[in-house]
């Protein structure tokens, strides 16, 4: 087993006033070379939008984009015809393919929101871009993990063009739980939403990240109450 561990204060930090964003791997004005992706998970945003601010229309092409709302309401508007507020318990894709072109604004004027961007590098290119958003129950994912995302149109979750899975899971202290691994060939990087676990050798706190590979299963130790946890089980290669 091959482990990589991101300490939460050694992650890239840009504070725009109405963006305050931590990058788990280069993006925009960070830039470091040994943190360029895991595997083909390429961006790990953790971002606060002040109220009634957000991002402007912009483009993507060939990249599966996945939003993740910890808390308040997020306004997402793409060159589909897509309008839709996301929050928390949703989960939201976006497959850029050929070109896509979308704004993703707080939708309050009250209060922040906080929101995970990640990109994964797809499988297959220049494909029809899509859409999709589920929104999942946060009690089915109590002491054990929910997939959130897969491969399969028909599994639960989200799916996309990559054989990845991601999992979410909310456990009260000193719960145990195996992840077994989808592939074999691929890795898992954990990242700490609350509270504190044990993976492997070490212990993870708030917003800590680490990547494993070279395994085909991991144990989880919850060491607090309302730990809450996000795997992403992704291709290495």
């Amino acid at each position: 087993m091959n482990t990589i561990l991101h300490r939460s204060d050694s992650r890239g930090h840009a504070n725009h006033g109405w963006l305050n964003s931590h990058h788990s791997f280069s993006f925009a004005g960070y830039h470091n070379p040994e943190r360029m992706s895991f595997g083909i998970l390429r961006v790990l945003n953790d971002d606060t939008v002040a109220a009634g601010m957000g991002f402007g229309a912009h483009p993507h092409t060939d990249m599966e984009i996945i939003s993740i709302p910890l808390s308040g309401d997020l306004k997402h508007q793409d060159s589909t015809g897509r309008t839709a507020i996301i929050k928390n318990g949703d989960i939201q894709v976006m497959s850029a393919g050929t070109g896509i072109t979308h704004s993703e604004k707080n939708a309050s004027t009250k209060d922040e929101v906080k929101f995970l961007q990640i990109w994964v590098i797809p499988n297959k290119q220049q494909v029809t871009p899509r859409y999709d958003q589920v929104t999942l129950d946060p009690k089915n994912r109590c002491n054990q993990l929910e997939q959130i995302l897969s491969p399969n149109p028909d599994d639960q979750g989200v799916w996309i063009y990559q054989d990845a899975w991601f999992y979410l899971g909310t456990f009260e202290k000193g719960i145990k739980s195996r992840y077994e691994l989808n592939m074999s060939e691929n890795g898992v990087y954990a990242f700490v939403l609350k509270g504190s676990f044990q993976l492997g050798d070490h212990i993870l706190t708030h917003r800590d990240g680490l990547g494993i590979w070279n395994l085909t299963s991991i144990e989880l130790i919850s060491l607090s109450d309302d730990a809450e946890i996000l795997l992403m089980e992704v291709p290495m290669k």
